[in-house]
């Protein structure tokens, strides 16, 4: 099983490893030539949205991108993820991929001293512990979203179809069950 990583920008890194001690190879998106590659599932990655959205489009990996998705390639997006995936940003007159119909709010916590610790229900995990940082939450979903988590009655975690979105970084607290999560139970069933 092979996972594409988006690797413009951000923590990818950090999946990249949690993905290769579960067994999973991985790529480094980083030109539009990358996408040429076969993979099997995509990984969006904290980071600074704005600038990862600017880099797709610069790149010309956006449209490709979010072809495949649309097209059932499953994707776990974290933080920035979430942003680039989300239909509408709050307060914003532009999207990036645009196929998760959702409405996300971005630096929903503050700044950088908003960030936290929480642990927290994800649903179909357990408890879990969740790493938010300059952290988006969602303000709205559309119907067919499936609300998988949501700290002080604000959404922060969902999927869509083939596609698992989180406000957090699964990738920073040691628990590999949502990386497991996407592996088993979405990129193994296609």
């Amino acid at each position: 099983m092979k996972i594409a990583v988006l690797a413009v920008q951000g923590a990818f890194e950090e999946h990249e490893k949690v993905l290769q001690e579960l067994g999973a190879e991985t790529l480094q998106l980083r030109k539009a030539s990358d996408l040429d590659h076969d993979f099997d599932g995509l990984i969006l990655p904290g980071g600074e949205s704005t600038v990862q959205g600017k880099l797709l489009r610069e790149l010309s990996m956006m449209g490709a991108i979010r072809d495949r998705i649309k097209n059932g390639l499953p994707v776990l997006a974290t933080c920035a993820g979430l942003i680039l995936l989300a239909e509408k940003i709050a307060g914003e007159a532009v999207h990036h991929i645009g196929t998760l119909p959702v409405t996300v709010k971005r630096n929903a916590y503050g700044r950088q001293l908003g960030s936290f610790h929480y642990e927290g229900i994800v649903q179909g995990i357990g408890i879990f512990p969740m790493e938010f940082i300059r952290a988006p939450y969602i303000e709205s979903i559309a119907d067919g979203v499936k609300i998988l988590a949501a700290v002080n009655g604000h959404i922060v975690g969902v999927q869509y179809q083939d596609q698992l979105a989180v406000a957090f970084h699964p990738e920073l607290g040691g628990d590999q069950r949502i990386h497991k999560y996407f592996l088993e139970r979405m990129v193994s069933k296609n």
